[in-house]
């Protein structure tokens, strides 16, 4: 019975620690913005931009002091009436391209976003001449195409 209660006391305690373990690991733990939707939009920015230090998070997710920088950045911008688009803008002009977590399409890059497709292409084409060249052979090698 002791051994039951152990358990199901260290499982209780685990659940207790998983539910706040967020709070804990929160980079921003105060509001921004008093207004909802400034908050938002805040929050949504901050997902769209790249840790130019961690380079695989976005500022939002970093605590980097670049990123930490940066958030205060986009709040201020917020707070200075521009939109979004022109936050993003500056951003780019100050950092380029590698800034946005999510990279436009631009001529630059196009072979990037197309190469997947472009390999897929020429990997099938590829494959199908191959089967229906071995197709061909076992077709002209068989005993029964020489007795026709």
């Amino acid at each position: 019975m002791t051994r039951l209660l152990t358990v199901l006391a260290r499982t209780l305690l685990a659940a207790w620690l998983l539910a706040f373990a967020g709070h804990a690991l929160a980079i921003d733990s105060q509001k921004a913005f008093e207004d909802p939707a400034l908050q938002a939009r805040y929050e949504h920015i901050n997902r769209e931009l790249r840790c130019l230090v961690c380079q695989n998070q976005t500022i939002a997710d970093s605590n980097a002091t670049l990123a930490q920088d940066l958030r205060r950045e986009v709040k201020e911008m917020i707070a200075a009436g521009k939109s979004d688009d022109e936050i993003r803008e500056f951003m780019i002009a100050r950092y380029g391209d590698f800034v946005l977590y999510r990279p436009r399409l631009t001529a630059t890059n196009f072979l990037l976003w197309a190469a997947p497709v472009l390999l897929l292409l020429i990997g099938s084409f590829i494959g199908i001449r191959y089967i229906r060249r071995q197709a061909a052979e076992v077709d002209t090698d068989s005993p029964e195409a020489g007795q026709s």
